[in-house]
């Protein structure tokens, strides 16, 4: 797998859009406007200008270190070779414009700094030509296959050895131009004007600017490719207000405004690459918050669906139980009541089945699309759940009443999730009836056809009621108000009812006690 599929959203990989594009034609447009403006007066002189030297020097100086320093980053992401020969060029054009300030005539005079006439010309060339030079080779060089570095010392090596080369080339190259005037090309006339000889420098330049616009136009595969021929560009403007519009005389209107304008361009480019960068990093800050999220909701449902497994299968579990102490006492007595046992080993074998329906129930809930939806006689189904709470209602001293409508048509659910949000409110009912001692326990499920075409089913009790601040809670996740409860029980019969196309709420049933009510679509008027 290459770098570009590796890391599809570096400066290097990355294709730039259409506003990208648009934005860099505008500089150009704008960088060309300025050349028509400027061309006309280039060569008016502007004497005792040289002062301003340094501090152009200086933010040539932070423009290019800063983008060197990022496109080394960008490096140590990919591994790109183009791109590291990007940075040592940048860093080479951002070190060599040091010696060109200090050796420049008249900028640092007070000092004593004279490396004679020729030194800041020939420097000034080999920045003017090692710029493009580097810029070609990026272009030249084929990465795309390149293979994401490992994390070890030899990446740090790499760019630790290319820059200590790159300083070492600088300083070099700046003793040998400082100590050997004499052998210096004749690049200037006195300290302003300069000779025949240069104008081959921006000749050579102009070539190698044409040749690296062309390479990285068949090239342009990044946002990377695309500025850096926004940078050429801005240099080949820079090159022909200095060197041909101004003729290559120093300190005038050209000189400076094609000093000026490609500082300028060049630091929109850095702003540009900044942007990108930040850009970037959001991205990955965000993709990283997702990803944390996601982990933390993959593990909030495994937690749910533990939880809701525990709790539903505790009813048959408990149930089981119940009716296995009944067939034990049915059994004792003096004159064991072998129906009333068989009755009650019936209801534990039904249990037993019932759980295995509801773990293969409660899987399907989690999986969208995987519920088995059949049309269910909902009255039968009520009707199948009260007889197995029927043991739990006796040992609660409850009363349960039914008022089921005989005309209902089909509902379309799935019958074993179904039976589950029953089976739940008919438990919490009765678990809400256990401390009432002064009023009769009164268990009512009543079902109707209502004139929208759906089916209301009903679940009232005759217990303490909902807590007002409590009502707006007592659907969500892990939220219980029994002293051993899951908090699973309502979520899981929201979630049932919701999937099968319905509703679930709650009310207060006057004078004591709640409603929980909920509907469903008839099998007439099927779920969407």
């Amino acid at each position: 797998m290459g770098a570009s599929d590796t890391y599809p959203f570096l400066l290097s990989t990355a294709s730039p859009t259409r506003n990208q594009r648009r934005f860099a034609l505008c500089v150009l447009a704008v960088l060309v406007g300025a050349l028509l403006v400027t061309a006309p007066f280039a060569r008016i002189q502007f004497s005792d200008t040289e002062i301003l030297v340094p501090a152009y020097a200086s933010a040539v100086l932070i423009i290019e270190l800063i983008t060197s320093v990022m496109l080394l980053a960008l490096f140590s992401v990919q591994n790109s070779r183009a791109v590291l020969v990007l940075a040592i060029g940048y860093l080479f054009s951002g070190l060599m414009v040091v010696p060109w300030a200090l050796t420049f005539p008249g900028a640092f005079t007070a000092f004593g700094l004279d490396a004679g006439m020729q030194a800041t010309a020939s420097i000034a060339a080999l920045r003017r030509l090692g710029f493009p030079v580097f810029v070609l080779a990026y272009a030249l060089l084929d990465d795309r296959d390149a293979q994401a570095p490992r994390f070890d010392n030899s990446v740090r090596r790499t760019i630790l050895g290319s820059v200590a080369g790159v300083i070492a080339a600088a300083c070099g190259l700046t003793w040998l131009i400082t100590t050997s005037e004499e052998i210096l090309p004749r690049f200037m006339t006195n300290m302003i004007v300069p000779t025949d000889l240069w104008r081959l420098v921006p000749v050579t330049a102009v070539v190698l600017y044409i040749a690296g616009l062309v390479a990285l136009w068949r090239r342009r595969r990044s946002v990377l490719d695309l500025w850096l021929m926004v940078v050429l560009f801005t240099l080949l403007v820079e090159l022909m207000l200095l060197s041909f519009a101004g003729a290559g005389i120093r300190l005038n209107l050209g000189w400076w405004a094609g000093r000026f304008y490609g500082l300028v361009c060049t630091s929109i480019v850095l702003l540009v690459l900044l942007s990108e960068t930040v850009t970037l990093y959001a991205r990955l800050a965000r993709s990283i918050l997702a990803e944390r999220r996601a982990r933390e909701t993959r593990l909030t449902t495994m937690e749910a669906m533990s939880a809701s497994i525990a709790h539903e299968i505790n009813q048959p579990l408990a149930s089981m139980v119940t009716n296995a102490d009944a067939a034990l006492r049915w059994l004792g007595r003096e004159s064991p009541d072998i129906a009333e046992a068989k009755a009650a080993l019936t209801y534990i074998v039904s249990d037993g089945h019932r759980a295995g329906s509801l773990i293969k129930s409660i899987g399907a809930m989690f999986k969208k699309g995987a519920q088995e939806r059949v049309a269910t006689d909902l009255n039968l189904l009520i009707d199948e759940v009260l007889r197995r709470g029927q043991g739990e209602a006796r040992f609660g001293r409850v009363t349960i009443e039914t008022d089921l409508d005989e005309g209902l048509p089909l509902v379309t659910c799935n019958p074993v999730q179904l039976q589950q949000v029953v089976s739940n409110l008919v438990s919490n009912a009765i678990d809400a009836m256990e401390t009432v001692t002064k009023r009769p326990r009164i268990l009512c499920v009543t079902s109707r056809l209502r004139e929208t075409g759906d089916i209301l089913v009903s679940v009232a009790d005759t217990g303490t009621g909902i807590d007002p601040t409590h009502k707006d809670r007592i659907f969500d996740p892990f939220f219980t108000t029994k002293p051993d409860g899951m908090g699973m029980g309502l979520m899981c019969c929201l979630s049932i009812v919701e999937s099968n196309g319905g509703r679930l709420w709650v009310s207060h049933n006057v004078p004591h006690g709640a409603i929980f009510h909920f509907t469903l679509p008839s099998h007439d008027d099927p779920i969407a």
